[in-house]
């Protein structure tokens, strides 16, 4: 019996070293495709994003990936969101129409919204003494994406 189980124990090692390099090259994988799908040269892939990604690395929030702003930040929340996302996007400019305007649905608000809150922490404290809208894009409209001016007309500007 002990000879057997001498026998078996390289068996055993390779099998647990191999698992454990396939769990390590797997959560790799995951890691370094969430960070490269949250990318500007990603999300503008397709072309209808290209005016998306022009104002987006003309604006004040150039220096952040997309999903910063787009995507739940919590990890669990997020690997949802973005298959559903993506998989929408997917079917929308294959099969679907997408349209020249992009709108917004209601979950992406809710999370761009959280997400605003989250890197504006002071802007909170000064504007929750005021009556404030729902929305921080109510008020700052062209943030996002500077949406409501002709391409030609933007600017990098506070506004």
């Amino acid at each position: 019996m002990s000879e057997e189980k001498s026998r078996n124990g390289p068996a055993r090692l390779k099998l647990v070293l191999g698992g454990a390099t396939l769990g390590v090259v797997a959560l790799a994988t995951v890691a370094f495709g969430m960070k490269y799908t949250d990318q500007r040269p990603f999300c503008t892939s397709c072309h209808i994003m290209n005016p998306v990604g022009v104002t987006h690395k003309l604006s004040g929030h150039a220096n952040i990936s997309c999903n910063d702003c787009h995507a739940p930040h919590n990890l669990l929340a997020k690997l949802p969101f973005k298959a559903i996302a993506g998989a929408r996007d997917v079917y929308m400019n294959t099969l679907g129409h997408p349209g020249d305007l992009i709108l917004a649905g209601m979950e992406t608000k809710e999370v761009v919204n959280a997400n605003c809150k989250a890197c504006h922490t002071m802007t909170n404290v000064e504007v929750a003494s005021m009556e404030a809208k729902k929305y921080c894009t109510d008020c700052h409209r062209n943030v996002q994406h500077m949406r409501m001016k002709p391409i030609s007309t933007r600017e990098v500007a506070d506004e």
